[in-house]
């Protein structure tokens, strides 16, 4: 019980350091997916061309969410006419290349962690871009893409207007306010899960496990066995999205690599439920492809990564005993949470201006993890006509008609 007590206060404290992070990278993440327009994405996404891959790079960065959700959206940038290598790295960067993740990295790790995620993030892409297309060849690419043909491509409701207009639009403003709360609601788990498994990791498991998946002190040898490594510690792990993060400091502290953590908090798209997703998404030969590029990928972008960092003098030279202070203190972090709050209730109030039920007749709630989804672009729905219910993965539809199937 000591242990499990000890566990808990240091995933609360991990928690409570990085609270106002988690605010603020929710709410800019809220305001681009009410104002940026995805008709936007998809026409500028139509290749895999150099430009095209910075484009889906900076609408992934910019349209930050949960890595289920961040796979539906490829696919349907996919369905929609983007193309496929260009959906892939949307979906990294959405996931991998974001405000709120590089804050909580900064301040559960340091700054060379947050430094790492960018330069890392960049090495990744371009390499996702160079061998994507050559291993999921365009014949491979187009009989998927065929089998998929009847899924409609309308994007009508996010194309009209200029991005002033939208900034104006009031319903705008306040989905913008209803995405943060959905993302955060879509969120919780990841997130509370992440935070506790890392504490009981930082707390309760002892050094000489990490060091028998792990090893340490062979030099090179050590920085490739970690970084191939990482990945497939995070396929096991069943935590994505941000919630890598607290179990990515925990490692560190652990003795893992500066490369094997970069891996590993780079290998979220990779859970096993995600691959079973991708299966579904892209059929069997495709994902196979996917995963093992991804894999590769994200495995050498920790490697080059501890290279070229440390080749800077960009490596902390210690590690951390804690990982964060396990006490409350009258500090920049508790004045921080405290504005963070303000604003969160901020964002509250806005979201139930106009009514606190459902929002306005273009956006429609999730049933299963509660993120708000743009009824026009909706990634799965069930049902017809008044009764159509619009979630924003395959994940949540499946969960919910096998809900409605275990009801009596």
């Amino acid at each position: 019980m000591h242990t499990v007590w000890d566990s808990l206060d240091e995933a609360f404290f991990m928690f409570w350091q990085t609270l106002w992070a988690l605010v603020l990278g929710f709410v800019l993440s809220g305001a681009v997916q009410a104002f940026v327009s995805r008709h936007a994405m998809v026409r500028t996404m139509g290749d895999h061309r150099p430009a095209s891959i910075g484009r889906a790079s900076v609408f992934g960065m910019a349209s930050s969410s949960c890595s289920y959700a961040a796979s539906a959206l490829a696919r349907s940038l996919f369905d929609r006419g983007a193309d496929f290598t260009a959906a892939i790295v949307f979906m990294v960067a959405s996931t991998n290349l974001v405000v709120e993740l590089g804050l909580v990295m900064w301040l559960l790790l340091g700054w060379q962690f947050a430094v790492a995620e960018f330069l890392g993030g960049a090495i990744m892409i371009a390499l996702l871009a160079v061998l994507l297309p050559k291993a999921a060849s365009a014949a491979l690419v187009r009989e998927r893409r065929a089998q998929r043909q009847d899924v409609a491509a309308g994007d009508a409701s996010t194309s009209a207007g200029t991005f002033a207009t939208r900034l104006r639009d009031p319903a705008r403003r306040r989905a913008a306010a209803r995405y943060t709360l959905a993302d955060l609601a879509m969120l919780r788990r990841e997130i509370v899960i992440g935070f506790v498994v890392a504490g009981f990791l930082a707390v309760g498991v002892p050094t000489s496990v990490w060091k028998a998946v792990f090893i340490t002190g062979h030099g090179a040898l050590t920085a490739i066995e970690n970084a191939i490594v990482g990945p497939i510690v995070a396929f096991a792990s069943f935590v994505c999205s941000i919630g890598n993060v607290p179990l990515g400091a925990a490692l560190w502290q652990r003795g893992v690599s500066f490369g094997g953590v970069i891996a590993f908090i780079f290998a979220d798209l990779l859970s096993l439920p995600l691959v079973l997703i991708y299966r579904k998404l892209y059929g069997a030969r495709l994902t196979v492809r996917l995963v093992a590029v991804m894999w590769f990928a994200m495995s050498a972008a920790g490697l080059l990564t501890e290279v070229i960092m440390r080749a800077a003098h960009g490596i902390p030279a210690h590690r951390p005993r804690i990982i964060a202070p396990e006490h409350f203190a009258w500090d920049h972090t508790t004045v921080l949470n405290i504005l963070a709050l303000a604003v969160f209730a901020l964002v509250l109030h806005a979201s139930r201006r106009g009514g606190a039920g459902t929002p306005d007749e273009r956006y429609a709630l999730d049933p299963v993890c509660g993120m708000q989804v743009e009824k026009a672009n909706a990634p799965a729905t069930l049902g017809a006509g008044a009764d159509k219910v619009y979630f924003c993965s395959d994940r949540c539809r499946d969960h919910y008609a096998t809900d409605l199937e275990t009801v009596p």
